[in-house]
Parts: structure tokens; C-alpha cells; sequence
């Protein structure tokens, strides 16, 4: 699994009109653990940004529908957490500079090779969520969000990347219950239908590699949780 070091999962709107290269940075940004929408003319971007709270938006300028330059001038004037990444075929200082007065928080230009713009989405991502600490613990369990390893009574536990994404979000919610709609949202994409048993079957099978006794709980009606040391303490 890539390491991100990040502990909250970043969500990412890929708003591009050429399909080939949105769908093929959407893959490689998924690859990176992200939850990856994706979006091929203005229209539908600003749609499902209206929608989903995304920490990032990657943004062409040159789109159908509604310009990139136009849904940034929205997404700034929403003042919304998400931050954006402008790709635009011209790197020009004038261009760069024109993208960032509409409130593009960052810019690339094309061609670009992926890894620095999966390096720059992940900054851009750790700017919109406030920083969680790199390794998160509960009882003998430890995870460490930078090497993507959890162990547990001193023995590491092999998680797939959904699981793991879902130990991650469980336990940077100290003690919180989390929905399974929230998980959907954070760890999976908008391509997971909703009424599925997705969350549920992931959480049994996170529950089993992670041995006894149980940590994750479920709170009928409402979602999961990972008690803390203080829910212990005060239920004793």
C-alpha cells in the first residue's frame, strides 16, 4: 500500500474532459488510497461539488459546459475547505498567475508526470483536514498511517486497503460513532451504491483479522466506533 502518511482519507474530484487522462489519473490517484470521483465537463463538476464535500478538486481549465476557470471562481466564492489544483495546457508565468487569482490553490501544466501531482494533491489534502497525529492506538493495537502497517500485541495484521482505510477512520474518530455512510464517503467513492452491504461486510472482515477482543463495535441505528481508554474507564 502507498505511503501517504496521511491518517484522514482524501477525496478527490478529477473535473477533466478528456476522458482518457481523467479516468487515468483518477486510477493512479485511487492506487494512492484516495477516494477518486470523477467529473468530464464544468457542469457536472460543480454538480458533484455541490453535493460532496471534497478536500481536493483537481480542475482543467479548459472544459465544456462551465469553464474551469468559472467553477474555481465558485468553489472560492463558496468558501469552502476544498482546495484546487489547476491543470491547464499552457505554463506560462501569466497563466500561473491568472489561475491563482481566480483562487486555484495550486497549478500544474501539462504534461505532467504523475507523482508530483499525486505528491501535490496530497499536500493540498493535508491543508483542507486538520492534521490527525501519524500513528493512532487503541488498547495494544497500533497504526501507523506513514508506513501503512497496524499491529497488534506485538504482531503485524494484513489489511487490505478498504480495511485498513476504515481502521484508519475509526480510530481518528476517538471514541465517535461513525456511520456507514460516512465510511462510504471517506473510504470508498461515489461509485459504491449506498444500499449495498459494502461497509458492513468490510467491517466483519476487518473484525476478524484483528482478533480478540473485538474492537470495533456497532451501534445499532447509527454506525461503528473504536471505544477509547476513557469509555472504558468510565463504563467501569
Amino acid at each position: 500500500m502507498p505511503a501517504s502518511g496521511r491518517l484522514v482519507r482524501v477525496r478527490v474530484l478529477v473535473v477533466e474532459d478528456e476522458a482518457p487522462l481523467a479516468d487515468a489519473v483518477a486510477r493512479g490517484l485511487r492506487r494512492e488510497g484516495m477516494a477518486v470521483d470523477v467529473a468530464y465537463d464544468g457542469v457536472d463538476g460543480h454538480e458533484k461539488a455541490t453535493v460532496t464535500r471534497y478536500d481536493v478538486v483537481v480542475l482543467d481549465r479548459d472544459l465544456p459546459g462551465m469553464s474551469g476557470d468559472e467553477l474555481c471562481r465558485l468553489l472560492a466564492a463558496e468558501g469552502a475547505l476544498t482546495r484546487v489544483l489547476m491543470l491547464t495546457a499552457s505554463g506560462t508565468v501569466a497563466d500561473r498567475v491568472e489561475g491563482l487569482s481566480l483562487g486555484a490553490d495550486d497549478y500544474l501544466a501539462k504534461p505532467f508526470a504523475f507523482a508530483e501531482l499525486a505528491a501535490r494533491v496530497r499536500a493540498l489534502g493535508r491543508r483542507s483536514t486538520p492534521p490527525a497525529p501519524p500513528v493512532l492506538t487503541a488498547g495494544d493495537l497500533v497504526l501507523d498511517a506513514a508506513r501503512r502497517t497496524v499491529v497488534r500485541s506485538g504482531g503485524p495484521v494484513e489489511l487490505t486497503r478498504k480495511e485498513f482505510g476504515v481502521l484508519e477512520v475509526l480510530l481518528a474518530a476517538r471514541g465517535a460513532v461513525v456511520s456507514s455512510e460516512e465510511l462510504l464517503d471517506r473510504v470508498w467513492d461515489e461509485n459504491a451504491d449506498p444500499f449495498t452491504t459494502t461497509v458492513r461486510v468490510t467491517v466483519m472482515t476487518l473484525r476478524r483479522k484483528l482478533g480478540q477482543p473485538a474492537l470495533v463495535e456497532t451501534v445499532v441505528g447509527a454506525g461503528y466506533r473504536v471505544p477509547t481508554a476513557g469509555d472504558a474507564a468510565a463504563a467501569g
